[in-house]
């Protein structure tokens, strides 16, 4: 089997079988998978968990790092949702509001490190962070 070549079909019985002429996805670049890795994270901060949730579904078969960096965002923008929830549950209260503002400056700061460590080719473990999506 060649570099980009994926199991299956008749020559690949106990692999995936694809429909006829369909093309299963091509692994992108490494150039490419730190664009999309960036730009998940920085999608992060402006739709929430939206953007990460798009971009593992549309990505993670395309490379290893587009994988993992999709699936720190989301898990990671996925907690923060939680946060923003429970801090608008509480905020009669009065501690909502420090809950969700907390939420948002992590969000930022950390979706700007994550990014940053993406352009660079670097894995990146978000803080704080729940796991909900494994390897």
């Amino acid at each position: 089997m060649t570099y980009g070549q994926q199991p299956g079909g008749p020559q690949h019985p106990g692999g995936p079988q694809y429909p006829a002429g369909y093309q299963p996805p091509q692994p992108m670049s490494p150039e490419d998978q730190r664009l999309w890795a960036t730009l998940t994270h920085i999608g992060g901060i402006f739709f929430n968990f939206i953007a990460p949730l798009v971009a593992y579904l549309v990505l993670r078969d395309r490379g290893g790092f587009i994988r993992e960096h999709t699936r720190v965002a989301l898990n990671f923008h996925i907690t923060m949702a939680i946060a923003y929830a429970v801090g608008t549950l509480t905020v009669w209260l009065g501690i909502g509001v420090l809950i969700a503002l907390a939420a948002g400056v992590l969000s930022i700061v950390f979706g700007i490190m994550a990014a940053v460590a993406a352009n660079r080719g670097e894995f990146y473990r978000y803080p704080l962070s729940i796991e909900f999506i494994k390897q």
